[in-house]
């Protein structure tokens, strides 16, 4: 039962944070941005790519950081992945990830400190 109602605040927490405004697809970050991922979720239930996705990585929880974006419509995106991986997406799978803010300061402030080539 426990397992169950954890599912459910985790889901309501969610809801708040969309409800606010605090969360986007990753595909919409701007470059340089830093977010948490809070679920990944294909918009037409396609989960091959649910699953490659989990496999890379993109896990609930995980911190994200878009690097850079390709020249012909934003496509491919480069981001990194907990500050250990890098990943290369196309945006349709970029929009199956959803991001919110990244509520650790201390991984904020090393994503400040990597933009701005000065150490921690």
């Amino acid at each position: 039962m426990s397992g169950h109602g954890e599912q459910e605040r985790q889901l309501f927490e969610l809801g708040r944070l969309v409800k606010a405004g605090l969360t986007q697809p990753l595909s919409l970050m701007r470059r340089g941005g830093v977010g948490r991922i809070l679920a990944v979720r294909s918009s037409d239930g396609d989960r091959e790519v649910e699953r490659g996705l989990l496999e890379m990585g993109f896990v609930e929880g995980a911190c994200v950081e878009v690097l850079h974006y390709g020249l012909l419509g934003r496509d491919p995106l480069a981001v990194r992945i907990n500050q250990t991986m890098t990943v290369a997406l196309r945006r349709g799978e970029a929009n199956a990830v959803l991001v919110g803010p990244l509520l650790d300061q201390t991984a904020d402030a090393r994503s400040s400190a990597s933009q701005e080539g000065r150490p921690l």
